[in-house]
């Protein structure tokens, strides 16, 4: 054999060897693909709407995938083949959250459910009117199980507040919320800022107008006892800053020292904090509260009066009087002790 017959047979060798090689590598290939087509082409499935109840968490971010194997983990549907293609043929949104599904449901039922938001467990929190951010954040913890310091991690800037928010006082509007077990203490908050935003919106308040609005509101809201009285209480605050007086609201004092009773003593009213307007003239450094809508027309729109002093009598019914004179004051004063003292336990 001559030397150009051996290299040409090494060649046809090495032609062979790789031609057997591309078709190993080709079966290899497509024995998974039959496999991964036999693994969502074939499997158990339920037949009907099952019964008893299982809770499925849809997490944010999730594919469709990781939901049907939920669904099967749950033990809502039976395996994961038949759950894979019934998520496949739907063109729904799965929005995150808790599911309250039942075990043993046909895949195609179970996707409908899950379609379904009124199978969607959303707990339901009521932030009051006048309630600080400490008190908000407790609320939404005991609801939601988040804890307290992931709420009081949240900075004003987090939120995109006014660059003169000091914290989150007065910028999370009270309502009825609905969050699941999938909201963070961000995306709370974040709700609750957003909504306080739509309202300062339809109130047509400007944003260089936000801060002042909510610090005045913020008083008003905490310092008054009925709706009907904020629009004087709002007059009574600009009324005394008009003319060179103190606000000397006592609800500033007590937020100031971190205390939340109604009265306060001659050591708090002297401490020395931004939010005290026995000590600083105008208005606080930021909300001491959450307004609600009414206190933030009141803030918008206040009454027509010459009010420099307000009091309120009767703490149980919210009696309020206004007066124009220190002397009318003074009556109101009398009549407010004398009530304190018919009512002991009353801060």
């Amino acid at each position: 054999m001559t030397q150009s017959t051996k290299i040409f047979l090494r060649r046809r060798l090495a032609v062979f060897i790789a031609a057997l090689l591309v078709v190993g590598l080709g079966f290899l290939v497509a024995k998974d693909s039959v496999r991964s087509w036999y693994e969502i082409s074939t499997g158990a499935d339920f037949v009907g709407a099952g019964s008893g109840e299982a809770i499925v968490t849809v997490l944010p971010g999730e594919t469709g995938q990781q939901i049907a194997e939920s669904l099967v983990e749950s033990g809502v549907t039976a395996s994961f083949a038949p759950t894979y293609r019934a998520l496949l043929a739907t063109d729904g949104l799965f929005y995150p959250g808790d599911y309250s599904l039942k075990k043993g449901m046909n895949s195609k039922i179970a996707v409908e459910a899950l379609l379904d938001g009124g199978n969607r467990i959303e707990k339901t929190a009521l932030i009051k009117e006048g309630y600080r951010a400490s008190q908000i954040f407790k609320t939404l913890s005991d609801i939601y199980g988040v804890p307290i310091n992931d709420f009081e991690a949240v900075t004003p800037s987090d939120l995109g507040l006014p660059k003169e928010a000091l914290n989150l006082d007065g910028y999370l509007f009270p309502a009825t919320y609905s969050f699941s077990s999938t909201d963070t203490a961000l995306s709370m908050l974040e709700a609750m800022w957003n909504r306080m935003q739509q309202e300062l919106d339809e109130l047509n308040v400007p944003d260089a107008k936000i801060h002042e609005t909510l610090t005045l509101a913020g008083l008003v809201q905490r310092e008054g006892r009925s709706s009907s009285d904020f629009a004087k209480m709002s007059r009574t605050f600009l009324n005394r800053i008009k003319v060179g007086m103190h606000l000397q609201s006592d609800a500033t004092v007590s937020y100031g020292v971190n205390s939340s009773t109604v009265s306060t003593t001659a050591a708090q009213r002297a401490n020395d904090n931004p939010w005290n307007t026995y000590k600083y003239a105008g208005l606080p450094v930021g909300p001491i509260s959450a307004p609600g809508t009414e206190a933030i027309k009141a803030a918008l729109a206040p009454a027509s009066g010459d009010w420099l002093f307000f009091c309120t009598v009767n703490l149980e019914t919210g009696e309020t009087e206004f007066n124009a004179t220190y002397a009318g004051h003074q009556a109101s004063v009398a009549k407010w002790q004398a009530w304190m003292r018919a009512n002991p336990g009353w801060e």
